[in-house]
């Protein structure tokens, strides 16, 4: 995993690759709840699971972009460098749960994720009328 997250992000190194994947998913820790956290759990590597489980749930509703802004002041970085690594991680993971927990974890969380895990939010923005 770390080596695919390191290959997503550009990473100098699997040190900082890590550092992303700890930062990111303790966020996704937070979001997570029911079925859809212990399944992804299930799929990742130990050591990440571990950090996805190791968070409690937040009950606050945190857009996709809340939840970059979120990790950027937990981690202390910008929020470019936050999106930057929200993006490499996620990619990964998303790969990692595949098509359908993915779905599943998409419809758990506030809008704004779909585009975090690389996919297309074909929900957002919806104002199709018909006459």
């Amino acid at each position: 995993m770390l080596e695919a997250v390191r290959y997503e992000g550009a990473y100098p190194d699997t040190a900082r690759a890590a550092e992303a994947v700890h930062h990111v998913l303790a966020g996704l820790g937070r979001r997570l709840t029911g079925d859809e956290r212990v399944d992804l759990a299930a799929r990742l590597p130990a050591e990440a699971a571990l950090t996805l489980t190791a968070q409690v749930p937040a009950f606050d509703k945190l857009t996709g972009w809340g939840f970059v802004k979120d990790l950027a002041a937990r981690a202390g970085t910008s929020q470019a460098i936050a999106r930057w690594d929200t993006g490499a991680v996620l990619c990964v993971v998303a790969r990692i749960a595949g098509p359908d927990l993915l779905a599943r974890i998409l419809r758990t969380l506030p809008g704004g994720y779909a585009i975090l895990f690389g996919q297309a939010d074909l929900t957002a923005g919806r104002t199709c009328h018909t006459p």
